[in-house]
């Protein structure tokens, strides 16, 4: 029989490590559904023989910091340095390596590669790893704010690659102060999963996009049949015929800018539609009313000859009308301080057209120059005054003094309001679709809202904006790397949802003191999975045990659901 050897260990020389492990696991396994780490080897460049950490490895790290939580670039090397090294691609002593100058590098030849390639391969690669589906796709921008002047950003090619060129324009931050660049989405019906992105210059202009944006999501859907949803600015000529002429489908909101809303309008006011009910479903509250929709087909198609429908909804027809109250409102109220300051000899209005300008900011600051009306009188009080002091007499010389007194009145255009009251509620949406009923034109219209939410999550959980890197290049390649962690958070999301779903589970309680959520977010599951570490005990240079982390019975649960092994948690890790 083997006998066991006692082996004296000085306690001095024991040391006792804390490794991260928290939600890597949950990312790694989407990220090698994905592929990620087989398309950026095939993509970058090959390394330099004498190159300490890979290219591919360095844009790995930095795509699993996004997606847990963005640090700088310079605080790269600290966050790896606290997680066990395999479970970001690297090998013990490589966590070091990641300074700002090796990762901005691993950025530069990140933007020389052929990231459109890389692009489509990835998201050829979720569609077929996850299933996803491709009939509907909803489109939309927003504005990625950038610290720094960017003077020497000229949107120059590098290896016949341009980046985009920082500039001032509509800024949806409401930052007109800062340069800005245009991130374009494209989402799935199918679990809001992103399909493709595109960062163009600052001052691009919507409208102008969809075309490329359309022609991109039909080389990657492989057909042009898919539903194409996007807001006004999808409703050109161009862009609709563009799309009509090779066999696509579009649905756009109508802008107010168009002459067939202005008919449309006059139409709903005049009394003659019929409304038919077409979707209702319980109010938001226990006691609110039901939220009901209503559609009916416009009598005439647009003015590119496609098919109009105007819908209702019952909220927004209560929340028009309120709103259109609270304007005219407040309005009255302002107006009536004006008024009354007109009398006070402190008034600083001397002229008719001053007050006249006062009153019309007041009008227009609270949008309410469609109801309101107002009119300025000037009361003329002439007087005559001695020219000199003194008694007068019959030589007194007399000069004649005119004064104006100032009076406001205002009133309600009872008639605009009885109109407009009229399609309080109503929206028309414009489509090439001849076979899609109104019920279900409202349904993907409902759905663009999932991409705001997606826009949330890349500026307010990833942390996208505002971007603060000295180069324009690699800011451009930046983009992907964001763009791939917000693929990560959706296809967690999508994943755990159906998962509930085929596991009969309403709810579960990720909320503080364990309230219930019906639809998790990847934000809150990886927030839950945040504090789970591994404790490392060594001696020297050799491992003695690890002590794995204890999972709740909801980390638990969630980990099951999502289909990674339990033992991602307790596998022994290498040394750093």
């Amino acid at each position: 029989m083997a006998q066991s050897r006692r082996v004296l260990v000085d306690p001095g020389e024991i040391t006792i490590e804390t490794e991260l492990v928290s939600g890597l696991p949950v990312v790694n396994a989407v990220l090698e559904r994905l592929g990620l780490a087989k398309l950026l080897e095939d993509h970058l460049p090959e390394p330099d023989p004498r190159c300490e950490l890979a290219p591919a490895q360095a844009i790995g790290v930095l795509v699993r910091n996004l997606a847990l939580g963005r640090q700088p670039l310079y605080g790269l090397c600290a966050w790896a340095a606290a997680y066990d090294p395999t479970l970001l691609g690297l090998e013990a002593g490589e966590a070091e390596l990641l300074n700002d100058d090796r990762v901005g590098r691993a950025l530069d030849q990140l933007f020389t590669s052929d990231r459109a390639s890389l692009l489509t391969a990835l998201s050829l690669s979720a569609i077929d790893a996850f299933g996803i589906a491709l009939e509907e796709l909803h489109d939309d921008s927003t504005s990625l704010v950038l610290y720094g002047s960017y003077a020497d950003a000229t949107g120059e090619p590098v290896a016949g690659m341009s980046p985009p060129r920082p500039a001032r324009g509509f800024s949806k931050d409401h930052r007109g102060d800062l340069k800005q660049l245009v991130w374009i989405l494209t989402i799935s019906a199918d679990g809001a999963v992103p399909i493709t992105y595109r960062m163009v210059d600052g001052n691009v202009e919507d409208s102008t996009t969809h075309i490329t944006t359309w022609e991109r999501c039909r080389a990657i859907a492989g057909r042009s049949g898919f539903l194409y949803v996007a807001d006004s600015k999808l409703c050109t000529r161009d862009n609709m015929d563009h799309i009509a002429r090779n066999g696509g489908r579009f649905l756009t909101i109508l802008p107010k800018t168009r002459k067939e809303d202005e008919l449309g309008r006059a139409w709903i006011a005049s009394g003659a539609v019929t409304w038919g009910e077409i979707a209702r479903r319980p109010g938001k509250r226990k006691d609110d009313p039901d939220e009901v929709y209503w559609a009916a087909e416009a009598p005439s198609c647009s003015a590119e000859g496609y098919r109009i429908v105007w819908f209702r909804s019952s909220v927004k027809r209560m929340n028009d009308a309120l709103s259109r109250n609270d304007r005219i409102e407040k309005a009255r109220a302002d107006l009536q301080d004006l008024a009354g300051s007109l009398s006070s000899p402190r008034c600083q209005l001397k002229s008719r057209q001053a007050v006249e300008d006062a009153a019309g900011k007041v009008v227009a600051s609270h949008m309410a120059g469609r109801w309101v009306r107002f009119e300025v009188a000037d009361d003329v009080v002439t007087e005559f005054r001695q020219e000199r002091r003194g008694r007068p007499g019959k030589d007194t010389r007399y000069k004649k003094i005119e004064s104006h007194r100032f009076s406001l009145t205002f009133a309600t255009d009872a008639a605009a309001v009885a109109f407009d009251a009229a399609f309080d509620g109503c929206f028309p949406m414009c489509t090439n679709d001849t076979e899609m009923t109104e019920a279900e034109l409202l349904g993907a219209q409902k759905r663009q809202p999932r991409l705001e939410r997606r826009h949330a999550t890349f500026k307010g959980v990833i942390e996208a904006a505002p971007i603060v890197l000295k180069s324009d290049y690699r800011i451009d390649a930046l983009g992907f790397c964001l763009y791939v962690a917000l693929l990560v958070h959706a296809l967690i999301e999508r994943e755990l949802r159906q998962a509930m779903a085929e596991a009969g589970i309403a709810e579960l309680p990720l909320y503080y003191e364990d309230r219930a959520c019906k639809t998790p977010t990847a934000a809150r599951v990886l927030e839950i999975l945040a504090p789970l570490a591994r404790t490392v005990v060594g001696h020297r240079d050799e491992v003695l045990t690890v002590a794995a982390p204890e999972l709740s019975p909801l980390q638990e649960q969630l980990l099951t659901l999502l289909e990674v092994p339990l033992g991602a948690y307790v596998a022994s890790c290498a040394r750093r």
